[in-house]
C-alpha cells in the first residue's frame, strides 16, 4: 500500500529565478509601484546624461552635435593634466575640502551630543531652531551677510578691530583668509543640519546602558565616551566615507560669489575653472574632460576610503 501512495505523488518541480521574481512582484506589485517614479527621475536625470560624457573624447562643435563631433582620444585629459593651472587647481580645491573635512566633521557631531545631554526641553528646542535655521537660508543671502560682516569700512568685524585699536583688513581681498572664510561660514549654515543625523542615531541606543552605567557610578563624560560615541560610531564611519567621496566636490556657486581678482590664487578650484571654461569659454569638450577627471578621483577616493573602513572596523558602505 505505501508503494503505491509513493507512486501517486509527483515531485514538485523548482521554480526558476524568474517565476520567483515574477510571483514576488504580484504579492508586493505596490510596493514596486512607488519605487517606480524615484526610479525614473534617477534614469532620466543622472544616468541619461551620461551619453552626453563621450564629448570629453571629441572635439564637440555644435553643428556636428555629440554623435558627429570627431574623436580625440584623450587629448583634453592630457592638455588639463599639463596645463601651468592643473596644480594650483588641485592644491586649491584638496585644500579647502581637506580644512572643511577636518574643521567641520567633528562638530554636528559635538552639537548632537551636546543637544542630547541637555535636559531642559525648552532650551534644546531654541538651541536646534538657532542652529537648524541657516542651513534654509540661500547661498546668495548667506554670502551677502558674510561680505557685509567683513566689509572694510562699515563691517562689524572691521568695526571691532578699530574699536580696539587695529587697522582695517579688507578680508575677502587677501588670499590667505579665502579658506578660513569659506570654511567656517560653511559649518556655522550646516552644522545644525548635519546634526539631525546624528541626534536620530543617539535617540535610538537602549537607554538601559544609560540606567546601568548611573548606577554603577558614571559620569556624564563617561557615558559619552562609553555609550554615546560606540552607539554611533557605525553612522560616523558611513557619513564619513560619503564625505571622503565627495572631497574633490567643492560647490562652485558659493566660491564664485566671494571670488574676485585679488583672491584668486586661493579660489579658483576645479569647479568655478570648469564654469569659467566651459560656459564663459564655450571649450565644451575640455570642461567635459576635466569634470569626468574630478569624478574619477571621487569614485577611486570613495573605494579606498570604504576599503580601508571594511578592513579596520567592518563597517562600510558595502
Amino acid at each position: 500500500m505505501s508503494q503505491i501512495v509513493k507512486a501517486q505523488v509527483k515531485p514538485i518541480a523548482p521554480q526558476s529565478t524568474f517565476q520567483r521574481g515574477l510571483k514576488e512582484f504580484k504579492r508586493h506589485w505596490q510596493l514596486y509601484l512607488i519605487m517606480l517614479p524615484p526610479l525614473l527621475i534617477i534614469l532620466i536625470f543622472h544616468y541619461g546624461p551620461m551619453v552626453g560624457l563621450q564629448i570629453a573624447f571629441k572635439e564637440f562643435n555644435v553643428v556636428g552635435g555629440i554623435w558627429n563631433s570627431p574623436w580625440v582620444g584623450l587629448k583634453h585629459f592630457k592638455e588639463f593634466i599639463t596645463s601651468y593651472q592643473f596644480p594650483r587647481l588641485i592644491k586649491n580645491t584638496l585644500g579647502i575640502s581637506l580644512y572643511s573635512l577636518i574643521a567641520g566633521f567633528p562638530v554636528p557631531i559635538l552639537l548632537a551630543i551636546m543637544i542630547n545631554e541637555c535636559t531642559n526641553t525648552k532650551f534644546k528646542k531654541a538651541v536646534q531652531l538657532i542652529t537648524y535655521a541657516p542651513h534654509f537660508i540661500s547661498t546668495v543671502v548667506m554670502v551677502s551677510v558674510v561680505l557685509m560682516l567683513l566689509a572694510p569700512r562699515a563691517g562689524m568685524i572691521n568695526n571691532m578691530i578699530a574699536l580696539f585699536g587695529g587697522e582695517r583688513i579688507d578680508f575677502i581681498a587677501k588670499p590667505e583668509y579665502f579658506k578660513s572664510i569659506y570654511v567656517w561660514s560653511g559649518i556655522w549654515q550646516s552644522m545644525g543640519y548635519n546634526s539631525i543625523i546624528y541626534i536620530a542615531a543617539l535617540s535610538g541606543i537602549d537607554p538601559s546602558l544609560y540606567e546601568a552605567a548611573t548606577v554603577d557610578g558614571a559620569s556624564k563624560l563617561q557615558r559619552i565616551f562609553n555609550i554615546d560615541i560606540p552607539g554611533i560610531l557605525p553612522t560616523i564611519i558611513i557619513l564619513l566615507i560619503m564625505q571622503c567621496g565627495r572631497l574633490m566636490n567643492v560647490g562652485h556657486e558659493k566660491v564664485l560669489l566671494m571670488q574676485n581678482s585679488l583672491n584668486m590664487a586661493s579660489s579658483d578650484i576645479i569647479s568655478t575653472y570648469v564654469y569659467r571654461i566651459g560656459l564663459e569659454n564655450a571649450r565644451y569638450s575640455f570642461s567635459a574632460a576635466v569634470g569626468m577627471f574630478n569624478s574619477i578621483i571621487n569614485t577611486f577616493l570613495l573605494i579606498l576610503v570604504n576599503t580601508i573602513s571594511r578592513k579596520v572596523s567592518e563597517t562600510s558602505l558595502w
